[in-house]
């Protein structure tokens, strides 16, 4: 388990004493609960802290995160220039996420693309945060002892921003790391008449349906807003806590609000998320297939295919591996496909490039999941669906570059397109793609690369491919 602690924050500037000069004193309950959350955070022994900003660098289309290695933030633009605090950058974490989003169809960039100082909505969290580690006895000289990752949000649907916050998780598992995070975010701005921004009806209620699915601890609840009225509510936190919830995902936890309130107009939130392990569904939802999916009957690529998108539609949890996996797909790491089919039309397809997981198993139950839910161009298999689908698992081969066009081959080999930080693959020998400028043209189009662009690099691969009910066929 990567994630080792959780909380949803406010960040307004006039909460840091040097800024707020005595306002802070009319939030004292939002203080006092921050208080509460850094230390939980503190106790859970983190390595690494992630920390979704809705004042980092912001795009219409895709994520920045920060791949600088150290940040460097001040309250110099609220009249406190004294007050300033340094932060060390986990890059190799924040590379691996942005690589491994890409990967998973969800747009990101590095600080190579945008560079950036800390913003305020990360500064006021690790000001708790350091005040948290030198209250535990910690000396850190105005700096976190504890590195960073720094993610922005973006213009992308609600479960494009719990898909990153799956990717976040996993990338942490991949490198071993123990990660809290922390999901700042105001609430509404429309509280008060008097308030900076004026009243709206809809401010109130959004606060109160926030409160209250921290209270329940349903973090789901937070993926069922109406755009139109969170835009009325002119609320600032919402998809920062949906990445939260995605990093969540899977997970049995401790949900408690310790605060929310907004005496100037606008909506200050604390909650705080202990994660205790698989949750209950996660461990039914290994099972409810049963062992007999990886059975001498079937191709146990295809059934651990199976497995996982069943297990996922049905419980919204990620499928365990079974004990009887054959050791081939324990000992042997690669990217892997996992297509979907529904009456002989495609219904989902996502993949990875190169081995993110520990083998080739891991790697089938985790594209399996992002298969039947964030494919983009396919809304979430239902239940009902599931007896209609037909499942297939490409296991790649090392990638090599190629020079022309010509070295390709639409039924031998996928294609890899890159320019830039735009990056897409098309599988082998699919039905309707006959030609290699067809399949160039896709591949292109799936990378946001125009389809005219010759200026891009290629390589090449091979696939094992598995089909269900049969054997693999190259």
């Amino acid at each position: 388990m990567s994630i080792v602690s959780a909380i949803a924050v406010p960040h307004p500037p006039l909460i840091v004493p040097a800024v707020g000069r005595g306002q802070e004193e009319r939030i004292g309950a939002t203080i006092d609960a921050y208080e509460k959350a850094a230390r939980l955070v503190i106790d859970s022994k983190p390595e690494c802290l992630v920390i979704t900003s809705p004042h980092a660098p912001l795009f219409r289309d895709g994520f920045h995160i920060t791949t600088d290695a150290q940040l460097f933030g001040s309250m110099a633009r609220f009249n406190a220039p004294q007050e300033n605090l340094t932060a060390s950058c986990d890059v190799e974490l924040a590379e691996t996420i942005v690589e491994r989003a890409n990967e998973a169809g969800i747009p990101a960039v590095g600080s190579d693309r945008y560079r950036d100082d800390m913003d305020h909505a990360t500064y006021v969290p690790l000001y708790f945060l350091r005040k948290a580690y030198e209250n535990a006895g910690l000396s850190v000289d105005g700096a976190i002892p504890t590195p960073i990752v720094r993610i922005g949000l973006s213009g992308l649907s609600p479960e494009t921003h719990r898909a990153l916050g799956k990717v976040i998780a996993e990338a942490a598992d991949v490198l071993g790391r123990r990660m809290a995070f922390i999901a700042s975010g105001d609430l509404s701005h429309k509280l008060l008449p008097d308030g900076p921004y004026g009243f709206a009806p809809e401010g109130p209620v959004f606060d109160q349906k926030i409160g209250t699915i921290f209270e329940s601890g349903n973090l789901e609840g937070l993926f069922e807003f109406d755009e139109a009225f969170c835009d009325a509510a002119a609320e600032c936190g919402l998809r920062s806590f949906q990445i939260m919830a995605g990093a969540l995902d899977g997970l049995d936890c401790d949900v408690q609000l310790l605060s929310n309130e907004g005496p100037f107009g606008v909506g200050y939130a604390v909650a705080t998320i202990k994660p205790t392990g698989v949750s209950p569904d996660e461990e039914a939802g290994a099972s409810f297939v049963g062992n007999s999916e990886c059975d001498d009957d079937a191709d146990p690529y295809v059934a651990l295919a199976r497995l996982s998108v069943e297990t996922y539609v049905k419980t919204g949890r990620a499928a365990k591996l079974p004990a009887n996996v054959p050791s081939e797909l324990l000992e042997q790491q690669a990217g892997t496909f996992v297509s979907l089919h529904e009456h002989g039309e495609l219904r989902g397809c996502i993949g990875t490039i190169a081995a993110t997981k520990s083998s080739v198993a891991e790697e089938i139950l985790a594209n399996g999941i992002c298969a039947c839910s964030r494919d983009p161009r396919f809304d979430p298999v239902r239940p009902e669906e599931l007896d209609y689908l037909e499942y297939s698992v490409d296991v790649l081969g090392d990638a090599e570059p190629i020079s022309s066009p010509t070295q390709l081959d639409v039924k031998r080999y996928g294609v890899i397109v890159t320019k830039d930080w735009k990056r897409g693959l098309l599988l082998p020998n699919l039905d309707g793609v006959d030609t290699v400028d067809y399949q160039l043209e896709i591949a292109k189009r799936k990378a946001g690369i125009s389809p005219y662009d010759d200026d891009v690099d290629l390589e090449r691969f091979e696939v094992v491919r598995h089909t269900r009910g049969g054997r693999p066929r190259k």
